[in-house]
This record gives structure tokens, C-alpha cells and sequence, in this order.
């Protein structure tokens, strides 16, 4: 395989020392994630990250028990290994394999087979927090009110994108409602965050429509559906999953041509931009989004700034709208005393 693609790999290989088979220990790791409920994709990663440090540390220290020995492991061997790769991975990544790293002898600490845990001492490799893109109220409009709705699953995307704008839910959180969870009558919907976090969170009359018309036309069209599963479903009747929300969210962008496309993750940042930009607490918005710091929301109070000025501006006394209306006053006085 020859390439743009083929030159990227070998470029990202090129910093990372050759894989070696999996560490026996590593591997009863690995397993005991499983059993705690990891997913899998955080497993693998996890994995991939062992099997790297113990291919660095096998050009290091001695063999004992089918691997380099874990026991001589220290702080700096730690950070010889990031250093190894810092050119060729992301901050991210390498915050990751520490972080991998840190659990990992947390587990040989228990087992009694490590005095210490190298890594603890290790510092995290500062991450630049990217803020998530978001659309404005109009973009967000518009992009709602594209979407057909002269068939179920169009009914069902206008539906989940409503219901997505006007709740600010998480993905997952999206996916993983019922039937049941929507409350008509209170116009409230009860979801499952974080660590299995109950929340009730307030849904727009107009997300409550969407959601009517779309699960009245499934009805209609086949009677058998499940009136108390999952609410949002793929075109086979089962569970719509979040990496199928976030592909037909891009395929309405797309149509549509916005010039700047955001994720599933947008839309909750769009919520939570325009909730404060319209004079929102920022508690209520912690609460409705289920942050568990208040920090956390505070990310989302940059893009409202601008917004926050042209109301201080307009309202206080020493605000600039004031000032100008001084100004004009003063300027009016002027003349009349010249007249």
C-alpha cells in the first residue's frame, strides 16, 4: 500500500517502539477492566498503550516473569517512555497511556507485585482545551426546519434533533431513551448520565410535537411497535445507535451546506451558548446539562461574552449605550445655548 494514508502510518509507527507480545500481567489486567465494565474501545487503547510501554522497558531493565521486570520500574523510566513518543501523539494520547500506565500498577500494587506506582508522580501532559463548535439560533433554526418530514424517519430525525436542541442531552443520553422517560403531561423527560446519574430535565413544546407526530406515524404504519422501548429507532425497529446519530446529523448539514458542520456535541453546546446568551443561571444550565462541576459549564460562557457585553451596555448606568446617550445629550445642549 503506497500513498498519502500509507506515509501518516508509517509516520505515526515511526516514534513508537516495536510491539511486543502481550505482558502476562498485563493481560490479567485487561481482564479484570472487562469484569469491572470498561468499554471496549477504552480496553483496547489501554492495551495497545501496555504493550508499547513494555516494548520501551524491555531495551531498559531485565527480564523476569515473560517481560521486562515491572518492580525496577521509576518515575523516570516513566517519562523516558512519553518522551519516546511525544513527537508523533497528541497531548491527548499521551495523557491516555499515562493515565493507562497509572491504573495499571494501581493493579500490581494490590496484587502485591509493585512497592509503588511510578506513574503516579508523573505529570499529566497539559491538554488545550478545544472548545466544540456550535451553531447560532438561525443556523440552528434552519438546520431544524430542513430536515423532511413526509416519512417516518424523517418525523424521527426532526424529532431527535429537536429533542437533542432543546434538552442540551449527551449523545448516549439521547440514544438511550424510552418511551417511558418522556412525561407529555409535564412536558419533562428523565434520562440516565454519567456514572448512571438520574436527571429530570425540561423538553420544548415544540421537541414534544416532533417527538407525537413521530412515534403516531410509526404507530400508524406498524402497529406492532414496541410502545414502551427504545423511543428513537433505526430503520429496522431497533435502538438507534450514537454513531448513527451523528452520521445523519452530518448528512442534514451537509444538505443543507452549512458553512461550519458541528457534531451531537455541538448541538448540546448550542443549547447551552443560547440558554446563556438569553440571561440563563449558569447553575440551571450545570444542572440541565448534568455537570458535575460547575467549571465544566463555564467552558461554555466564552461564546456568550459578546452577548453578555451588549446587555451590560445597553443596561448600566455607566454602560456605553449610556454614555452615548450623554454624549447626545450634552451635544443637543450645546446647540440649543448657541441658538
Amino acid at each position: 500500500m503506497t500513498g498519502r494514508g500509507a506515509r501518516s502510518t508509517e509516520e505515526e509507527r515511526a516514534g513508537a517502539p516495536e510491539l511486543v507480545p502481550d505482558h502476562p500481567l498485563a493481560v490479567e489486567f485487561i481482564e479484570s477492566l472487562a469484569a469491572a465494565g470498561m468499554a471496549e474501545n477504552t480496553r483496547l487503547a489501554y492495551r495497545k498503550d501496555l504493550r508499547e510501554f513494555m516494548a520501551a522497558m524491555a531495551a531498559r531493565l531485565p527480564k523476569e516473569g515473560g517481560g521486562p521486570d515491572l518492580a525496577l520500574v521509576d518515575p523516570l523510566a516513566v517519562r523516558a517512555f512519553l518522551a519516546l513518543l511525544h513527537k508523533k501523539n497528541a497531548k491527548s494520547t499521551l495523557a491516555r497511556k499515562l493515565s493507562a500506565l497509572r491504573s495499571f500498577y494501581r493493579f500490581l500494587e494490590r496484587r502485591g507485585l509493585a512497592a509503588s506506582n511510578p506513574a503516579e508522580s508523573v505529570a499529566t501532559p497539559k491538554r488545550k482545551k478545544a472548545q466544540p463548535g456550535y451553531l447560532n439560533a438561525d443556523e440552528m433554526a434552519g438546520l431544524l426546519d430542513s430536515i423532511p418530514q413526509d416519512t417516518a424517519l424523517g418525523l424521527r430525525d426532526r424529532a431527535m434533533f429537536e429533542t437533542l436542541y432543546s434538552t442540551g442531552l449527551r449523545r448516549f443520553e439521547l440514544t438511550s431513551l424510552n418511551v417511558r422517560d418522556i412525561d407529555f403531561e409535564t412536558g419533562f423527560l428523565r434520562t440516565r448520565g454519567k456514572g448512571g446519574k438520574e436527571r429530570v430535565v425540561p423538553v420544548g413544546d415544540r421537541a414534544l410535537a416532533a417527538i407525537r407526530a413521530y412515534r403516531e406515524r410509526l404507530l400508524e404504519e406498524g402497529p406492532s411497535v414496541d410502545t414502551d422501548g427504545a423511543l428513537f429507532l433505526n430503520a429496522r425497529g431497533g435502538r438507534l445507535t450514537g454513531r448513527s446519530v451523528a452520521r445523519l446529523l452530518d448528512g442534514h448539514e451537509r444538505r443543507l451546506g452549512l458553512p461550519r458542520p458541528v457534531s451531537p456535541h455541538g448541538v448540546r453546546h448550542s443549547f447551552a451558548t443560547h440558554m446563556l446568551d438569553a440571561g440563563a443561571d449558569l447553575r440551571t444550565v450545570q444542572e440541565i446539562l448534568g455537570h458535575a462541576s460547575l467549571s465544566t459549564t463555564q467552558r461554555y460562557t466564552h461564546v456568550s461574552m459578546g452577548r453578555l457585553m451588549e446587555v451590560y451596555d445597553k443596561a448600566h448606568p455607566h454602560g456605553e449605550g449610556d454614555a452615548k446617550a450623554s454624549q447626545e445629550q450634552t451635544q443637543k445642549g450645546g446647540e440649543g445655548a448657541n441658538g
